[in-house]
């Protein structure tokens, strides 16, 4: 059964890895054969009043320990929304591949290029 759903991402990036992050959400997107109906870049979490950067504070602490003496530069915690309308498999499958876009598979350490947690 298709209705709206929202993929919801908590991110620490600037310009560029809001952008890298969109076009990974959009091949996701298409690749599935889903229906994008929205988008947006919260600063602040409706119904709560609460800022993405409380919410969202351990990823800049996360960059700080990935990226030792890298400045953050405009980097700042924000929640990506994006609405779909799609099923819950091909909800799950788009959640899925943008996760694995987002993550470098491996069990070795490694370094996220925008620092996300899932919403």
């Amino acid at each position: 059964m298709s209705r709206t759903r929202t993929l919801r991402l908590g991110l620490y990036a600037d310009e560029e890895g809001l952008a890298w992050t969109g076009a990974l959400v959009d091949e996701a997107v298409a690749a599935h054969g889903a229906r994008p109906v929205g988008r947006s870049v919260l600063r602040t979490l409706p119904g709560s009043g609460r800022t993405t950067a409380y919410h969202y504070d351990h990823l800049a602490e996360q960059w700080a320990v990935e990226h030792p003496g890298d400045d953050g530069g405009g980097r700042e915690p924000v929640e990506l929304r994006v609405r779909l309308v799609c099923s819950p498999r091909t909800w799950r499958a788009v959640r899925k591949a943008v996760l694995r876009g987002l993550c470098p598979e491996g069990p070795a350490p490694h370094v996220r290029r925008v620092p996300w947690c899932t919403a």
